[in-house]
């Protein structure tokens, strides 16, 4: 408790001038009267390698973005695309007949193992390189997706769904890992607002399109419709994704004046390296060592506050939405509606709430890391005011879910545009969330980012599963109104905690400065999981200067 005490105790104006891991000198300054001027400096002080992620050229950049934003996008329309269809596994395969709670499962399986899988993806990216991980997780996708069109055994397609789950699981991890690793912080958070709208309007175009070509072209023709998407990207990553797992060498976890002097020239020394051809881009093959101790990362980043605030928020999101993905078609298809193939344009709402937010999350997020350093003398920008943008969207996602079960609870001829505006609010925040999220992870635990990732993504399959497997049940006994209002109750409490995070959470880095700090690239070789166990959660150290 040494650390936190220390943390705790600082005067509001030492806290200021603290510079912990996740504290960026983003901002020179020009004037020491004036705090509005100054020019931004690049964050995270590029190397001169020219195979630096940071100094790829900007159709390289837009390139490994486009397809690690349509991996994301496809991965989840895997999932979604299913939903409607549901209703015609009985008349397709007569001689397999199943009740509509039993096919659900062929849903939340997936949702399950998407978080799941990253367990071992993230792992085993950062011991041979996040390429061959993506490679790997998309060819599996692939592979499960084709076999999927193939089989008649609701059994058999149960297995195989575990294994879309695993393919699409790195996705949401290594994808916006390599999101953040080419792009500065002060281009970071658009670049994530464009990766989790196209995260977000997967499941939608999925819940949309899955009606029409299950009843027009019957139901493995979704699987083959995937199986092209898949492959494409599949072909995206094998020739348009370079490794961007990169051991950049910085003096010190922030840039001073005197670092962006050393870089600013940096162009004048990369004949010392060796020019990045589209050849060099495309090798596979590295070993980081001490594959034990990756596994075991993931786990200790649960002494990070920002990690269990973001895990419990893109958790209660993501489970709601997931539950009217699956409900929605559902409840169209039945009196008194009846709109039998058209049930997925109850998600037309949805779309519309994914381009207001991708649109707003590429002009204010950014913006505010920005306005924030250029208002301190110092010139620092703190990952906290991004989060500013977090709360409205998670307080609009927890209106949209009582809006949908109130709508549901009580259909009518109209009941149908509550349906789509409450969808369209909790997609808002299910776009917006994650984007600003991951951004603060990567900003504040940039060294072990990808680890937090998994923590966020396990329990947010955890929710998705638990919900979307239960709901069923549950609604045909209590209605739609009492599930809905408690899903909405958890997420407005899991949304509140975005306040002290706001508030001290710049307290929480300095009193986990050294959790950070710590490089584990640099440890030896010879030290156990055992010994890093110790070190996370009985060490008591004092306050290490950073």
């Amino acid at each position: 408790m040494t650390d936190w005490k220390y943390a705790l105790s600082l005067p509001h104006s030492e806290v200021k001038n603290q510079a912990p891991p996740g504290t960026m000198r983003l901002v020179e300054r020009l004037s020491q009267t004036r705090t509005q001027d100054g020019r931004i400096i690049k964050f995270p002080v590029p190397s001169a390698d020219p195979a630096d992620p940071l100094n790829w050229d900007l159709w390289r950049k837009t390139a490994c973005l486009s397809v690690v934003s349509l991996y994301a996008c496809v991965a989840n329309f895997t999932g979604t695309s299913l939903v409607p269809a549901l209703p015609l596994w009985n008349k397709t395969f007569p001689q397999h007949p199943k009740p509509l709670a039993q096919l659900n499962q062929l849903i939340a399986i997936q949702v399950l193992m998407m978080g799941l899988g990253n367990i071992f993806w993230v792992p085993l990216a950062n011991v041979f390189g996040k390429r061959a991980i993506l490679i790997a997780a998309t060819l599996m996708l692939v592979i499960s997706t084709f076999c999927g069109g193939l089989t008649s055994s609701f059994e058999n397609l149960l297995v195989i769904r575990v294994f879309q789950g695993i393919g699409g699981a790195a996705s949401e991890t290594i994808a916006p890992g390599v999101v953040g690793d080419v792009f500065f912080a002060n281009q970071r958070g658009r670049a994530m607002g464009a990766f989790t709208a196209s995260l977000a309007s997967g499941a939608i175009v999925g819940g949309i399109s899955g009606g029409y070509i299950a009843h027009q072209l019957g139901w493995t023709y979704i699987f083959w419709v995937q199986t092209a998407l898949t492959s494409t990207v599949f072909l995206g990553t094998l020739f348009l994704v370079p490794e961007t797992l990169f051991a950049r060498e910085i003096a010190s976890p922030q840039p001073t004046l005197h670092d962006a002097v050393i870089f600013k020239h940096a162009d004048s020394v990369k004949d010392e390296y060796k020019p990045y051809t589209s050849l060099r881009s495309l090798r596979i093959g590295r070993y980081e060592g001490n594959i034990v101790r990756h596994f075991v990362k993931p786990w200790l980043t649960l002494r990070l506050p920002g990690t269990w605030v973001i895990m419990l928020q893109y958790g209660g999101i993501v489970g709601g939405v997931v539950v009217m993905t699956t409900v929605g078609p559902q409840l169209l298809i039945q009196p008194p509606y009846r709109w039998g193939q058209n049930a997925g344009l109850i998600f037309v709402g949805s779309l519309v709430g994914i381009i207001i937010a991708g649109f707003v999350t590429h002009l204010c997020t950014d913006w505010l890391l920005e306005r924030g350093a250029k208002r301190e003398n110092h010139g620092y920008a703190e990952p906290e005011t991004r989060l500013y943008l977090m709360l409205p969207a998670l307080l609009i996602a927890t209106g949209g879910l009582l809006v949908f079960g109130f709508c549901a609870q009580y259909p009518g001829p109209n009941m149908w545009v509550g349906l789509s505006f409450g969808s369209g609010m909790a997609a808002y925040g299910n776009a917006q969330v994650p984007s600003v999220g991951f951004g603060y992870l990567i900003d504040a635990y940039s060294v072990v980012a990808g680890d937090c990732f998994v923590m966020v993504c396990v329990l947010r399959a955890i929710i998705g599963f638990s919900w979307t497997f239960f709901v069923g049940e549950w609604t045909s006994h209590a209605g739609y109104a009492l599930p809905f209002g408690v899903f909405a109750a958890i997420l407005g409490t899991f949304s509140l905690l975005t306040i002290p995070l706001i508030i001290w959470g710049k307290r929480c880095r300095i009193a986990t400065a050294r959790l950070i700090t710590r490089d584990f690239r640099s440890v030896s070789p010879w030290e156990s999981p055992w010994e890093l166990l110790s070190f996370y959660f009985w060490d008591a150290t004092a306050m290490q200067s950073y």
